[in-house]
């Protein structure tokens, strides 16, 4: 599949980062819509993606994307019928080799010279983990949120020489 647009979003969700939802140099796509509230009626929330596609298995031609941004579900632990679930979804039990699916999926449609920033909250998996996990190490990140449990981690897709 082939595209004009130069960044990825591979698991958008709610697209809850974004300043521009609706970004036109996006491709937004998810594993899922869903369309309901998170709380009591009163917490609406969808996800409408523009494709529906699994992030460990892109339905996209190597190397189409400048920049890709990857925010894989992170929590082990939800209910599957609580608000987190419908928001974040959920690792599988074995989370090792299905974020490192995503990641290496990620880094296949990311071109050369291209970034890859990963989003991570360490709620119930550890950064390093994941770093573990993918195989590479970060460029540079930098921690946030109110616990500084959420890392944003920037790797660059450099050429080998």
């Amino acid at each position: 599949m082939q595209t004009d647009k130069p960044i990825l979003d591979p698991c958008c969700g709610g697209r809850m980062f974004w300043f521009d939802k609706n970004n036109p140099h996006v491709l937004f796509c998810d594993n899922r819509e869903f369309e309901g509230d998170l709380w009591r009626g009163v917490r609406p929330f969808e996800v409408r993606p523009d494709i529906i596609a699994d992030f460990t298995a892109l339905p996209f031609s190597d190397e189409l994307f400048w920049h890709v941004v990857f925010d894989p579900p992170h929590l082990t632990r939800p209910s599957e019928t609580g608000w987190q679930y419908k928001k974040y979804g959920k690792l599988p039990k074995e989370w090792q080799p299905f974020i490192k699916a995503g990641f290496d999926e990620c880094w296949r449609v990311l071109k050369t010279n291209g970034t890859l920033v990963f989003k991570w909250n360490e709620e119930n998996v550890t950064t390093g983990s994941i770093i573990e996990a993918i195989g590479r190490k970060p460029l540079y990140g930098n921690r946030s949120g109110k616990a500084s449990k959420t890392h944003w981690l920037c790797f660059v897709k450099i050429k080998a020489v």
